[in-house]
C-alpha cells in the first residue's frame, strides 16, 4: 500500500494541496428540477436514488440529464416509475446512514447507491469505511425493503483535473483500493450489482469544476447502471415469466 507511505511521507504537502482545493475549486450548484415524480407506462416499479454529489446529479443543470434522468428514461420505457433521489452534495457514507435513519420507511423495488469520494477525501480509513457501507446496504434492504440495489464503484479519482499532484496520485490510488474491496463486499452479497466506474479519461467530458461528472458521463453512468439490473427489472416487470 504504498498511497498510505505516501501520505504519512507527504502529510504537509497534501494538506496544504488539500486547503488549496477546498479553497479555489468551482463550487456548481446542484441541477434543477424535482426530485421525486412518477414517469412511463406499465407496470409499477420504484426507484431510490440515494449518494453524494454525484446522486444528486453535479455537474448537469437539470435532473433530467442527470442519473436519475438517465434510470428514469430507461426503465419508464417498459414501467410506470415512481422514483426519487435522496442524495446530498458533500454526503460521507456516515452522513448518509443517518439521514435515511431518520426518514420513513417506504417500498423501493430498485435503490442505487454512490457513495465513496467524500469518504476518501475526509480520510476515512477503508476498514470503517467497509462496516459503514455494509450497514448501509442492511438498512436499504430493511427500510426499503429493495429487491435489487445496485453500487456505483469508485470513479477514477486519478483523473480528475482539479487535484494537484501529488493529492491527485495519492487520493487515486486509495479510489482503486476502495473500490476493489468495495468490488468484493457487493460480490458477497444476494441482490447487489456492482458497477464499474471505468470511464475514459476525457478532460472534456467532465464538468467544469474538474471533479465531477458532465452529461456526457452521466448517460454513460445511466446506461452502466441499467444494464447491471435490467435482467432484475424484467424479472419484478414479469414475476411469472422466471
Amino acid at each position: 500500500m504504498l498511497d498510505v507511505a505516501a501520505q504519512i511521507l507527504l502529510f504537509p504537502v497534501l494538506v496544504i494541496q488539500g486547503a488549496f482545493v477546498r479553497r479555489s475549486a468551482l463550487r456548481l450548484a446542484d441541477p434543477a428540477g424535482h426530485r421525486r415524480g412518477v414517469s412511463g407506462r406499465g407496470p409499477n416499479m420504484s426507484l431510490l436514488i440515494i449518494g453524494d454529489s454525484s446522486a444528486v446529479g453535479v455537474g448537469t443543470s437539470h435532473q433530467e440529464e442527470a442519473l436519475a434522468g438517465q434510470m428514469r428514461k430507461r426503465l419508464s420505457q417498459t414501467n410506470t416509475v415512481y422514483w426519487a433521489v435522496d442524495a446530498k452534495t458533500g454526503a460521507t457514507t456516515a452522513d448518509t446512514i443517518a439521514r435515511l435513519r431518520e426518514s420513513p420507511n417506504q417500498k423501493f423495488d430498485i435503490v442505487s447507491v454512490s457513495l465513496g469520494v467524500n469518504d476518501i477525501t475526509t480520510r476515512v480509513p477503508l476498514a470503517v469505511w467497509l462496516r459503514q457501507f455494509s450497514t448501509l446496504l442492511e438498512l436499504a434492504e430493511s427500510k426499503f425493503q429493495a429487491e435489487v440495489i445496485c453500487v456505483s464503484g469508485i470513479p477514477p479519482i486519478r483523473y480528475f483535473p482539479l487535484l494537484p499532484q501529488p493529492l491527485r496520485w495519492v487520493l487515486g490510488a486509495q479510489a482503486r483500493r476502495f473500490d476493489c474491496a468495495l468490488r468484493k463486499l457487493v460480490a458477497d452479497r444476494t441482490g447487489c450489482r456492482f458497477v464499474e466506474m471505468d470511464f475514459e479519461p476525457d478532460i472534456a467530458q467532465m464538468s467544469p469544476d474538474g471533479f465531477h461528472p458532465g452529461p456526457k458521463v452521466y448517460s454513460e453512468w445511466g446506461r452502466k447502471v441499467y444494464r447491471a439490473i435490467r435482467y432484475d427489472a424484467k424479472r419484478l416487470r414479469c414475476p411469472s415469466e422466471n
